[in-house]
């Protein structure tokens, strides 16, 4: 394959932030007299999804999503990035990239600044930028025009159903982390053999 761009989800692909972001939604439940969630309701119910769109459709107060945003911040010690993404994002580096992410954008930015991958990228969306987060398709065409690309010339990849959708969605070429799509890998690293580096 040789896409004009390259779109990454950002949570479950570049970094492992599944703990700190299900402490941070505990937290923020755990503060407004809910019961907290075990990491496999976490993973069913809000994993991959629009975290406002996620609490409307079940309920809860969207003051909880502002609270799990800002305890967010004292998870951060808690994601890890990848082994292999580094390596990997200089070998893809003929082609344009971006990050799309459901992540807010204020922590987005920290989780890029914190393990300096801002220069991989030519551009990074966020939920914040958009209406819809996915599984609508808002954040891969505006990662797409950001870039000067159309959609049916780029890849996303993302590790979730909701990351799968938007790509589909767009009418880009999805490569799946873990899960199936029109390709699908185990760890980064297996880029390299869909895009023949």
């Amino acid at each position: 394959m040789k896409p004009d761009a390259i779109l990454f989800d950002m949570d479950g692909v570049l970094v492992d932030s599944l703990d700190s972001w299900r402490a941070s939604l505990n937290a923020a439940l755990k503060a407004h007299n809910h019961q907290e969630i075990t990491k496999e309701e976490f993973i069913e119910k809000y994993w991959g999804y629009d975290l406002y769109a996620t609490l409307d459709k079940i309920g809860l107060d969207r003051e909880i999503v502002t609270a799990c945003n800002e305890l967010y911040q004292e998870h951060l010690d808690k994601v890890t990035m990848y082994p292999d993404v580094k390596d990997t994002l200089q070998k893809l580096k003929g082609y344009k990239k971006g990050i799309i992410t459901n992540t807010p954008r204020n922590r987005a930015i920290q989780v890029i600044k914190n393990f300096k991958l801002g220069r991989y990228f030519d551009t990074v969306v966020t939920s914040d930028d958009v209406d819809r987060g996915k599984p609508s398709p808002d954040i891969v065409l505006k990662a797409c025009k950001n870039l000067g690309v159309e959609p049916v010339d780029a890849v996303t990849i993302g590790d979730t159903g909701s990351d799968v959708e938007a790509g589909k969605a767009a009418g880009c070429a999805v490569v799946g982390m873990n899960i199936g799509a029109d390709f699908t890998v185990g760890k980064m690293s297996d880029l390299t053999e869909i895009f023949k580096l």
